[in-house]
């Protein structure tokens, strides 16, 4: 929909409508805000659309599991309060562990993650072994599991935050391009677009994996850059009933997969490709992941693949996300605020949204402390100097 002639007027522009820029919107228009969403393309139409839609509370920092822990919660009580939702279920999540390193880093995981709250247990081998029967038996030495993670249906999360903007009264502007800030003297008072110029005291800036070009357009660096992600599904087998497949994450090979259409789901990224867009599918890196597959999951071997797509998520070096204010040459941009997910967009985006709403208007969120989370982390390299989350997808380590 075209921009009018003269200039829009809102209180808060929201830039990119993905995961992270839509709900930050609706947050941010439940609050009492005018609101201007500006999406290049059509709702939904990245990574958002194209994700595996793991949600997982058993993260490797303090922020990490906040982020996810409000996500989770907002999941769950959607239907009470959009009366849809994005379709959460809680499968359990299975972190397993197969070197001794892993298992006193997981223990050590584990006593935060309990201290935050989260309902994670230790299984023995043997527990493994039983509570998810179609691992191979006899290769772990234990790992955590947390009944209460699960998995969203990506697309219906899509549809979800497309239905809570239009009924909020959120102003989305398809296929307008944000071209820069708008400023007078240090203030921020509004955004150039390809359609014409919209008026706000305040913007907030999301993008996944193009936010470092929207950051370039509005004059900042944001050291986030993009990865190519594959996700298959396998053909059905009478063994891959869900009631028999929790979640599993094998964090050092970056493997994950859950039930779908009664086979399995799984999803990877190869650390060693170069950064950049990249959406169409890496063969060789992809029989590398099922051999393990295979290996881990016996019944998987020989099974066709129903589904395969490759799609560029974003990422930030130490693959925790941004929440904080714009920083320039400089220093702080008033009025502007950066928001991304890095890579977990269906793990973290609600949280992230909430929080740099909450940012945007009060410099301060109750749902996780963003002290160590704004762009005052990275040098000028896009070096963090804060350690990284060591339960993530193995991304490249630069930006």
């Amino acid at each position: 929909m075209p921009l009018t002639g003269h200039a829009d007027t809102a209180d808060v522009v929201v830039v990119g409508g993905g995961t992270v820029g839509a709900w930050c919107a609706y947050f941010l228009r439940r609050d009492g805000l005018r609101v201007v969403l500006l999406e290049k393309g059509m709702l939904g139409q990245g990574a958002s659309s194209r994700a595996a839609g793991v949600v997982r509370a058993q993260g490797g920092t303090p922020e990490a599991v906040r982020l996810a822990q409000w996500s989770q919660s907002f999941y769950r009580r959607q239907r009470d309060e959009l009366g849809f939702d994005s379709g959460f279920v809680a499968q359990g999540y299975l972190l397993p562990c197969f070197t001794g390193a892993e298992v006193t880093a997981a223990r050590t995981r584990m006593a935060m993650q309990l201290e935050l709250g989260v309902d994670v247990e230790w299984l023995s081998p043997a527990e493994v072994d039983e509570r998810n029967p179609t691992l191979a038996p006899g290769q772990t030495l234990g790992g955590t599991f947390c009944a209460d993670d699960g998995y969203i249906t990506p697309p219906r999360n899509v549809t979800a935050y497309a239905i809570a903007l239009a009924r909020s009264g959120v102003v989305v502007r398809e296929q307008v391009r944000f071209l820069g800030l708008r400023r007078e003297g240090d203030r921020v008072t509004g955004v150039d677009t390809t359609a014409g110029p919209v008026t706000a005291g305040a913007v907030v800036l999301t993008g996944g994996p193009k936010l470092a070009e929207v950051g370039r357009l509005a004059g900042l660096r944001i050291p986030v850059g993009g990865a190519r992600h594959q996700v298959a599904v396998t053909q059905p087998h009478p063994d891959l009933d869900p009631f028999r497949v929790p979640m599993v994450f094998d964090v050092a090979s970056g493997l994950y997969w859950r039930p779908e259409e009664g086979g399995l789901l799984f999803g990877m990224s190869n650390p060693e490709e170069p950064p950049g867009w990249a959406t169409e599918v890496d063969e060789a890196y992809l029989a590398l992941m099922r051999a393990r597959l295979d290996q881990l999951v016996p019944v998987a071997a020989g099974l066709g693949l129903r589904r395969l797509w490759a799609a560029t998520i974003d990422y930030t070096p130490d693959h925790l996300p941004i929440i904080g204010p714009a920083l320039g040459p400089d220093g702080p941009v008033p009025g502007v605020t950066v928001a991304a997910a890095g890579g977990a967009g269906m793990m973290w985006g609600p949280g992230v949204a909430r929080a740099a709403a909450d940012l945007t208007q009060n410099g301060f969120s109750a749902v996780v402390d963003t002290a160590g989370l704004g762009l005052d982390r990275f040098d000028e390299q896009g070096r963090s100097k804060v350690p990284a989350d060591p339960i993530a997808l193995p991304f490249p380590q630069s930006a």
